[in-house]
Order: C-alpha cells, then sequence, then structure tokens
C-alpha cells in the first residue's frame, strides 16, 4: 500500500494542510494558519521539512510530527530555498539601506534544518540567481558572487575555491554523486559570442574545460541537465528578437555531454521554443516549439527526433517523477487542454480540460496531478483541481470572489517511496466539476448575430486563411515582391537543401532481411554525401555530422558483405 500524500495551501485565509487522495480530509496533526500575511511555503525535496513565512515570522517545521522547530522572528523573508537533502534552510529578503543603517544587513541566512540554527549570513543584493547552489550529496555548496563563482566548505562556509576567469553570468551543477560537473555562461561582448564551459570540479583552467559551446544571441542562458548528470541542454535566449520573427525573443537549443560531445538541436518548424523537459529516465527529452500550432518531439542523447507528437496548441511538457507517463498541454493565452501519453508506447492514455491554469504538479506518487488557478496572474475563478492521469477530475476546491489562492504544493518524498505506477488506458470513474464551461462557439460581435456565417479554413502548419473576398491589387503586388525577394535570395545562396545522394549502387538479394539491412545502409551513405556536399560549401558541421562522415568505410565495407 503507498504511504499517504499530502499537500499545502496558501490563500488569502493562510495555509492549511491537506491529506489525498484517496481520501481528501484536512491535517489534524498540522494547526490551521489563519492569517492573510502568509508570503511564501515550501516542503523540502525529500518531504521532512515544511517551511513558511507568517507576517515577519519564518516558522519551519517536522513533518514527522508537525511540530514547530523553530521560530525565527523579523525575517521579512520573501523567499525559501532547501539543500537537496533537506539539510539545510536559506531564506532570501531584500536588501535594504537607510540612514539608520547606510551599509545594509546581510540578508541572505543559512540555517540548520533540524534545530533552526542560524548558521551564515551574506549580502545578496540582487534578487536573481539569489539561492546557493548545491551537489545533489550536498558536498559542494556554491555562490554567485557578482561574476566569481565562490565555493564553501560546509562547517564555517568560509570560502574554500573561487572561480573568477571568466565573468560568469550563470552556472549550473549536475545532479550527480561523487563527480561533479560544472557549466559556466559568459557573456559576450560586443561582437563576441557567449561561451558555455563544461569543467569537472575543481579543475578550472581554460585547458582543462571538458567541452566549450559558443553562440551568439544570448542574453540569458537556462540549464537542463539530466537526471543521470551525463548531458545537459542550454536554452539560450535574446530580451528582444531583432529580425522581429517572434514576441518571445531569440532562441536556440544548445546540447553538451560529460565525454566532450556538442551539438545544436535543430527544430523543424520556426518559432519559439516554449518549453524543455527530460525524461526521468534520462535517455530522451522533449521540446515544443514553432508559431501556433506548435510541434513536439521527442530527442535522444544524439539530438535525433525520435517520436513526433504533431501540431496542435501546446506550450507545456510534465513528465511525471517516474518518467513513464508524458503531459503535453497548453495554458496561458491557449484554452487548457491537457493530454497524457504512455511514454513507453507514445500511445494516448486520456485527456481533459483544466483552462485558467497557472499551475501544475505532478504528485509524488506518479499517479494524480493538480491544476491550480491562482492569483496575482487570475483574480477570478481561484480554485484546484486534483487528476487521476487517465484524465479524471477526482476532486476539486473552489473559492469564493473575495477569497484568493495564491499557491498549492504536494509534500515531496523520496525517489524509491513510491513504485512505479502500471499504465492503463481506462478511464477511472471522476466527478463533474462546478465551474462553468467555456463556450466552444467563435464570439460574434452583436451586428453579426442572427446572419449567415461566414467561413473560412485554417491551416495547421500553414498560417494562411482562406477567404471569400478577393485580395485587393495592393496585397498582390506585395507578394510579387516577396516572391522575387525570396527568388533572389536563392539564386545568391548555396543550396544546401538540395536533393544529394551518394554514388554507391546497391544490388538487392531477395533476401527479405538482407535487403532489409541494405536498404538502411544505402539512406545512411546518401545523409554522409549530403554532408560531405555542405562541407565543401564551408558550412561548419557538428562534432556528430563529422562523426557520421568518418564511419562511411564501415558502412561500406558492411554493404559489400551484405551483397556477396
Amino acid at each position: 500500500m503507498n504511504p499517504e500524500i499530502s499537500f499545502a495551501v496558501r490563500s488569502s485565509l493562510g495555509i492549511s494542510l491537506n491529506h489525498g487522495p484517496p481520501k481528501f480530509n484536512s491535517n489534524d496533526a498540522f494547526n490551521n494558519v489563519l492569517s492573510k500575511s502568509c508570503r511564501t511555503m515550501l516542503f523540502d525535496p525529500t518531504g521532512q521539512y515544511f517551511a513558511y513565512v507568517d507576517g515577519l515570522n519564518l516558522h519551519l517545521l517536522c513533518t514527522k510530527d508537525w511540530k514547530v522547530i523553530v521560530v525565527v522572528q523579523n525575517t521579512k523573508s520573501y523567499h525559501l530555498s532547501f539543500s537537496p537533502k533537506g539539510t539545510y534552510l536559506c531564506t532570501w529578503e531584500p536588501f535594504i539601506v537607510n540612514s539608520a543603517n547606510p551599509q545594509g544587513s546581510p540578508n541572505l541566512n543559512i540555517y540548520k534544518s533540524e534545530n533552526g540554527k542560524l548558521l551564515k549570513s551574506f549580502v545578496q543584493k540582487k534578487q536573481t540567481n539569489w539561492e546557493p547552489q548545491w551537489s545533489l550529496d550536498e558536498v559542494l555548496c556554491s555562490r554567485l558572487v557578482n561574476t566569481d563563482v565562490h565555493f564553501y566548505d560546509l562547517d564555517n562556509f568560509n570560502v574554500v575555491n573561487k572561480v573568477n576567469a571568466y565573468k560568469v553570468a550563470s552556472y549550473s551543477i549536475s545532479p550527480i554523486i561523487g563527480t561533479y560537473f560544472i557549466v559556466f555562461h559568459t557573456q559576450g561582448g560586443s561582437g563576441q559570442p557567449s561561451i558555455g564551459r563544461l569543467f569537472k570540479y575543481p579543475m578550472f583552467e581554460n585547458q582543462q574545460s571538458i567541452a566549450n559551446k559558443s553562440f551568439f544571441q544570448a542574453d540569458k542562458v537556462e540549464f537542463y541537465w539530466n537526471m543521470k548528470g551525463s548531458h545537459l541542454l542550454l536554452l539560450t535566449m535574446t530580451e528582444v528578437d531583432k529580425t522581429g520573427g517572434s514576441y518571445y525573443g531569440k532562441q536556440g537549443l544548445h546540447f553538451i555531454g560529460t565525454h566532450g560531445e556538442t551539438a545544436m538541436v535543430t527544430m523543424s518548424k520556426e518559432g519559439p521554443i516554449y518549453n524543455i523537459a527530460w525524461s526521468p529516465k534520462g535517455t530522451e527529452f522533449c521540446v515544443v516549439y514553432g508559431f501556433m500550432p506548435s510541434r513536439t518531439t521527442l530527442f535522444n542523447l544524439k539530438c535525433e527526433p525520435i517520436h513526433e507528437f504533431g501540431a496542435a496548441p501546446r506550450n507545456s511538457i510534465y513528465y511525471n517523477p517516474h518518467g513513464n507517463i508524458l503531459l503535453l498541454a497548453g495554458f496561458g493565452n491557449l484554452r487548457g487542454h491537457v493530454e497524457l501519453w504512455d511514454a513507453t508506447s507514445k500511445k494516448l492514455i486520456g485527456s481533459c480540460e483544466a483552462p485558467d491554469s497557472t499551475l501544475l504538479q505532478w504528485s509524488p506518487d506518479g499517479t494524480h496531478f493538480l491544476t491550480a488557478t491562482t492569483a496575482p496572474r487570475l483574480r477570478i475563478g481561484n480554485g484546484y483541481k486534483i487528476w487521476h492521469y487517465s484524465g479524471a477530475l477526482i476532486y476539486e476546491q473552489s473559492y469564493g470572489e473575495k477569497d484568493e489562492l495564491y499557491d498549492v504544493s504536494w509534500q515531496k518524498a523520496c525517489k524509491d517511496m513510491f513504485k512505479e505506477p502500471m499504465v492503463s488506458f481506462q478511464k477511472v470513474e471522476g466527478i463533474v466539476s462546478t465551474q462553468p464551461q467555456a463556450s466552444k462557439e467563435a464570439y460574434r460581435p452583436p451586428s453579426a448575430r442572427n446572419r449567415p456565417p461566414v467561413h473560412f479554413n485554417l491551416h495547421d502548419d500553414e498560417n494562411t486563411v482562406t477567404s471569400p473576398s478577393a485580395p485587393s491589387k495592393a496585397a498582390i503586388k506585395q507578394k510579387k515582391k516577396r516572391e522575387n525577394k525570396k527568388a533572389r535570395k536563392q539564386e545568391n545562396e548555396p543550396n544546401t537543401n538540395a536533393l544529394v545522394t551518394s554514388n554507391v549502387s546497391v544490388v538487392l538479394t531477395g533476401d527479405e532481411e538482407k535487403d532489409k539491412k541494405i536498404k538502411n545502409l544505402k539512406k545512411k551513405l546518401d545523409a554522409i554525401a549530403k554532408l560531405k556536399e555542405q562541407q565543401l560549401q564551408g558550412k561548419v558541421l557538428e562534432i556528430n555530422q563529422l562523426a557520421k562522415i568518418k564511419g562511411e568505410q564501415e558502412l561500406m565495407t558492411e554493404l559489400q558483405k551484405l551483397q556477396l
């Protein structure tokens, strides 16, 4: 039998703790906090501790019996962060300078979770990147100080190592125990590219870097490690796309491995990258990208697409903790349609509608997930729902017009506490939502009502609309200008997309199994011929593409053996 699941709710009424599923009731061991000034709350990654800020007081509790460990008064804490094993609690409060204290006071505090003892305080003026970074086993503790990275001992939190040669804008530590890899992002200057450098701790000399990846147009970089800590993705972005192609700015997705391999992940459709997620199993990653309707693609560790989920209005990806169920959805300015997929067979399990959702979290059991509509993002229709992975709604809590919901969070659990759920394609019995369903009919202004509708067709992958009205002369003239400009551009550029095939001829044997292998080898040799042609035209190839060219002779030898 699975352990009991709990979740915390923070609203304008205060903080409450609840049990469920399968049964939903309040946690009697926790005294609900009936205060409108609760600013933040957090479970540690193992579920052992729970912290919240009530007014100016920080409360730290042990979840075993829900007894208060310590109450720290007058903290003004706005943000909380636990270390990976829950040993340390970090808090940040705004840095304030006034006439009484012109130098300001330390505003980043580190406490020992088991007893609430204050261990160290730092000055951290900026709210961005405020929290210390830890290795998964808590052996390493580090902070970004201006453009340097400081590493601390855990006895007195004194600096034991420092990286100050690369003007670091951001960095990330791999989630692996015993061996520590660290990636640094250095912002490029005028006309110079930004650089991502991967090192093995503590060897930080430039010649000791394991991999280097340069990229232009990167005001900001987000890091995505797989669970094994062997590969990571770097999402680079600019605040503004100067070409005007995207509201989201210019983006790029780059791949780095701890054995030194690098690549750029190529998308099959233009447009923004909305979301990226590694499977918890660590062998594949999912990307949703492109102008609406967006595409969702699974890639392997060679950055090759291995499955397409098709075009649909999606912008969000969530794997359950075990990695055997993949949730795809469209939130924000989309309708809130949610799809649940079997990550192994790539078959659709079920779907549901969760409009106006601002938050989604999987339960640690990997079977349930919650969606919520929270303030201040949305101040009407606040509430949360809990769903089964088949798409059935099993619990709902709504808030009145005068009350607001701010946050909902599952109590975390150790990795092995819940077994991986067996996926069933049968929908479980649920409840009917009390929320009014949005009309699926298109809005029609009063002047157009009671009149025959005007029909048009919207093509999925082509942002074109077919209308009964003929285009104007100006529109036709502009279209011709664009077509002529495109034709001139194609004449002046090398045609790297032209069909290139190898000069290798194959002879089929009549053996179905052998012929299948021969055809497959022919495809690979044709792909190599295309890469070689691109190389001759001056295109710089990635490491994995160069490796394919080096393997050409092996493929030729294998082909000759099959044709004997």
